[in-house]
């Protein structure tokens, strides 16, 4: 019987605080915090409009070599990794996958997809494809991918090696629990030892935002709103008081 490991997910307080901060402030705050470029490049939104945060259960692909896999082997379904990762889908993670940007093979397709959604599922992101977009796009389940293919996910040259191990997709090293936010900028990769500090300094980069935009669209001076000049920060502090 195939045995994969679980995640640890993180405390749900960090999940609920994230989900008020955009993908691009949270990359900005790990940015100017040493983790340069924590943006998964590939994976693209296909669903406009949707946001999700949760922890990464992560799915790993490799190149085909013939004595180390054999499509016969998947004459038992069990043996298919990506069902597996799958399996330990519970209310609000998010599948991450490294399909090597592979863009002839679906790695999931409707029936995968409508399981994981009925599992609670937030979300999808793989540095690949997936197919049966007809199908899978009534499901409305929020998806970040390079593409679709009516390939299944062995027919062409990457097979699945491994469920919930440390996994490259779109360029950015992903751990599994790793707190995943994505939206219409992309995917966003948060450390869960960072995510604390990210929740703080996007707070308050958030609050200073939204005092600059209301002055910059009331035709106010760009050197003194944004960013927020020194000899604004007491106006700054004034409108806080009656804006929390």
């Amino acid at each position: 019987m195939t045995h994969t490991p679980d995640i640890t997910r993180p405390p749900k307080d960090l999940i609920e605080a994230l989900k008020e901060i955009g993908a691009a402030t949270v990359a900005g705050t790990l940015g100017h915090m040493g983790f340069r470029n924590p943006h998964m490049v590939g994976p693209v939104a296909q669903n406009h409009g949707k946001s999700i945060v949760g922890p990464a259960l992560t799915l790993q692909f490799l190149p085909q070599r013939p004595d180390l896999f054999n499509e016969g082997e998947y004459a038992d379904p069990e043996t298919q990794l990506h069902r597996h990762v799958l399996y330990h889908a519970q209310e609000g993670d998010v599948v991450v996958v490294d399909a090597r940007g592979d863009m002839s093979s679906g790695v999931f397709g409707d029936m995968m997809s409508t399981y994981f959604k009925g599992r609670g599922g937030a979300g999808i992101v793989i540095d690949g494809c997936m197919r049966d977009r007809p199908n899978v796009e009534k499901l409305d389940l929020p998806l970040w991918l390079r593409g679709w293919t009516p390939n299944y996910h062995v027919q062409t040259s990457i097979y699945p090696n491994a469920v919930n191990v440390p996994i490259a997709c779109g360029g950015v090293t992903v751990i599994p629990g790793d707190i995943i936010i994505a939206d219409d900028d992309g995917v966003v990769v948060v450390p869960v030892a960072m995510a604390q500090k990210v929740i703080e300094e996007a707070q308050k980069h958030h609050d200073w935002e939204e005092f600059s935009r209301e002055k910059l669209m009331q035709g106010g001076s760009l050197q003194r709103y944004y960013p927020l000049h020194d000899d604004a920060r007491g106006e700054y502090e004034e409108w806080r008081k009656t804006n929390r």
